[in-house]
């Protein structure tokens, strides 16, 4: 049998998988405090590219940054019943300023150094940044406001896994006010289109736009919208969230404007946001056995050039070579931009170059050694393939088609992740078929799995087998059509379907 480079594989034991291809891929670790991480320059890299092609959509679609305090008093969270209600228990609380030493040199909370008043490090920020707009808030004129913010959270989570759950993780949030609620629809959703534009054309990961049933809300929205998308092992990520908050904030805040009729009016706000959970999404939907693979539009680097040699003359031959061969593929575009692209000139065998490489997921890797400069050529592998997948190519002609080559990538990687998802959406009409469906196997590959569309009626909220199976309402797609049935569970009029699935 061929050895993969993780161990264990994804048929073995998928959520161990999912850790060894975090640590081979240098990505991150675990930190000393409970419960985060330390991102590594690999894995920020990868975040900083995400960040810098959500934030350019952002600002074209009119939205600018700003910073709002980690800290926020505890009366402000109080100010929203059912937003406190749905954070309260993963709040972190800041009660002390200052330490002091006891009497065996420890250092404690001093308790002469109590605060008036906790502050809570911020599970988001809509309390905060709602005060700031009050204040700035005043007439028509001043709305709508659009801004973003890029920011750590915390979050005291129980279980924790990197990138996907973490106590503390990146984010970025956004914000906005307006006039009517019509155009605080409009925002919501034109953030979701964002962020599914996001997804599918630089992740490369195929996502369900839908809005979220009652139960699965954020807390003190009127309407959540979701991108759902679905991961290796059948089960389902919530990768980003768009809500309409209605006026339940603006009430909180006091965020009030005079209208063009000279009327007092309450404002209607929105929030929507994505974080590092989407670095564990891109890993579990396209990352194999051998480790990490990268969609070229967010790969660090997209090509890397490794030199073969054996004496220090052919190593001097190789890397002038090579060096030249770097420029003019950095003269070349691809995604607008030019191409990213590394030597590894370390010193180590070319076979351990390439199988870092591999389990990093930088989608295409070159060697080049005296034999290829000789005949003109480079010698190419592409991470969409399997590792001994290689051929031999004219120099000429690699440069020439590497931005065509990223392109075919990208899309080969989408291509699997969108089969593999719409291969796994199933049609149930039963509740017996649905238990059915959803008691099977968890394990990668099992038949059962994936997601159901089923009828459902509110009424359905809490079912007794939905926690039984450890179930849950993903989304009511927006594409999806008016059909009239009866949820599978009460037996209850049903307008639509509704997405069904075990998640993240």
């Amino acid at each position: 049998m061929e050895k993969n480079a993780i161990s264990p594989s994804r048929a073995e034991n998928y959520p161990e998988w999912y850790q060894e291809v975090i640590k081979a891929g240098d990505l991150a670790e675990n930190a000393p405090v409970r419960g985060c991480m330390v991102i590594k320059p690999w894995g920020y890299a990868l975040w900083e590219n995400m960040q810098a092609a959500l934030d350019a959509k952002f600002k074209a679609t009119g939205h600018v940054n700003a910073y709002f305090p980690l800290l926020i008093p505890l009366s402000f969270m109080a100010k929203e019943a059912e937003h406190v209600d749905g954070f309260a228990k993963e709040c972190a609380v800041v009660t002390h300023h200052r330490l002091k030493a006891n009497d065996k040199g420890e250092l404690r909370p001093d308790p002469a150094s109590e605060l008036e008043e906790p502050f809570i490090i911020r599970p988001t920020s809509e309390t905060i940044i709602g005060h700031m707009y009050a204040k700035w808030v005043k007439s028509y004129r001043d709305l709508p406001i659009l801004m973003n913010q890029w920011c750590n959270v915390m979050r005291w989570e129980m279980r924790t896994r990197m990138f996907l759950r973490t106590t503390e993780f990146l984010w970025q949030e956004g914000h906005t006010v307006h006039a009517t609620a019509e155009e605080a629809v409009e925002e919501t959703l034109k953030m979701l289109d964002v962020y599914a534009d996001f997804a599918e054309n630089h992740m490369a990961i195929p996502v369900i736009k839908g809005q979220k049933t009652p139960d699965e809300r954020f807390p003190g929205a009127v309407d959540t919208y979701t991108i759902e998308a679905m991961m290796q092992d059948k089960k389902a990520l919530q990768a980003g969230t768009s809500h309409f908050l209605g006026q339940n904030f603006a009430k909180a805040s006091g965020i009030e404007f005079l209208s063009k009729e000279g009327k007092q009016e309450t404002a209607w706000t929105t929030s929507w946001g994505v974080s590092t959970r989407m670095i564990g999404g891109l890993i579990m939907t396209h990352s194999d056995d051998d480790g990490l693979v990268l969609p070229p539009m967010l790969a660090p680097q997209q090509v890397l050039l490794i030199p073969i040699y054996k004496t220090d003359e052919e190593r001097k031959q190789v890397l002038e070579y090579v060096n030249s061969l770097k420029k003019e593929l950095e003269a070349q575009t691809y995604g607008g931009n030019a191409i990213r692209v590394k030597i590894d000139d370390r010193d180590m065998r070319g076979g351990e170059k390439a199988w870092q490489a591999i389990k990093q997921g930088i989608p295409l890797r070159a060697e080049i050694g005296p034999r290829d400069m000789a005949k003109g050529e480079v010698f190419v592998g592409r991470r969409d393939k399997g590792p001994k997948e290689k051929s031999s190519q004219a120099r000429a002609d690699f440069v020439k088609n590497a931005p065509s080559i990223l392109a075919e990538i990208q899309a080969t990687l989408f291509a699997r992740a969108k089969a593999f998802r719409d291969s796994n959406i199933v049609r149930i009409d039963t509740l017996a078929e649905f238990e059915a469906h959803f008691s099977g196997s968890e394990e990668f590959g099992a038949k059962s799995g994936g997601f159901a569309s089923v009828h459902w009626n509110e009424a359905a909220m809490g079912h007794e087998v939905l926690a039984k199976l450890k179930v849950t309402p993903r989304c009511i797609p927006l594409d999806s059509p008016n059909e009239e049935g009866k949820c599978i569970f009460t037996g209850k009029p049903s307008s639509k379907r509704v997405l069904f699935a075990k998640s993240y």
